[in-house]
């Protein structure tokens, strides 16, 4: 398994193609759940191409189910907090070699320099259906904050059959739209940042860093 701490992935060169960031929630289609709600707004954004690409995989959905996005675009400075916290998460449990504590902590939150959500280029979902009730996916978004990392990866074993239907059905929308897993979380989709293009082939990265300006 490559994890984003790969050095792999940060030799992969950024052409970036300055598509701006886009609104989700003009897209009538996907829901946008507020738990990660940031005062610019970020969490909201996404690439246009990304942004294009959901709701193309969004109409290959059956009836009465959508997408609830938990997260899109997320600062470098939150980033940097978010690994930050996770490190010293992993370091009070014993683990204090540097290269292996930022190998384990990549498995969940991904170092600022190579972040997929600072990109623009990621989305955290999940399904829910027709009353705005998300779907039984076999764990809970984000897991790992609570320590329930058992069922964070997309093929982890032991989950229901109705959990395991739900998550194939995430992963052939997404899949079809040319996103790619992040394989240690189901929820984490990404679409033309450096680890996509290492995971396809491709030679670089069409989507690199981009801050937005805070509201006034």
């Amino acid at each position: 398994m490559i994890l984003l701490s790969d050095p792999q992935v940060v030799n992969i060169p950024v052409q970036d193609c300055g598509e701006p960031l886009a609104e989700i929630a003009s897209v009538p289609a996907i829901a946008l759940d507020s738990r990660e709600r940031d005062e610019e707004g970020a969490y909201g954004r996404v690439r246009t191409g990304v942004l294009e690409r959901l709701g193309s995989a969004s109409e290959r959905l059956p009836d009465g189910v959508r997408f609830l996005v938990i997260e899109g675009h997320r600062s470098s400075t939150e980033q940097a907090r978010r690994f930050a916290l996770y490190e010293n998460r992993l370091r009070r449990s014993g683990i204090t070699d540097p290269v292996d504590l930022r190998r384990r902590a990549s498995a969940f939150v991904s170092p600022v320099e190579v972040a997929p959500h600072c990109a623009g280029a990621a989305l955290d979902l999940t399904l829910i259906d027709a009353d705005g009730v998300e779907l039984d996916m076999g764990g809970a978004v984000n897991g790992h904050r609570t320590g329930d990392e058992r069922y964070c990866p997309l093929d982890a074993p032991g989950l229901s059959d109705r959990a395991r239907r739900n998550r194939d059905l995430l992963a052939r929308t997404m899949g079809d739209a040319g996103f790619i897993n992040y394989p240690t979380e189901w929820w984490h989709w990404s679409y033309g940042d450096r680890y996509w293009a290492l995971i396809t082939g491709e030679t670089a990265a069409c989507y690199g860093p981009a801050e937005i300006t805070r509201r006034g």
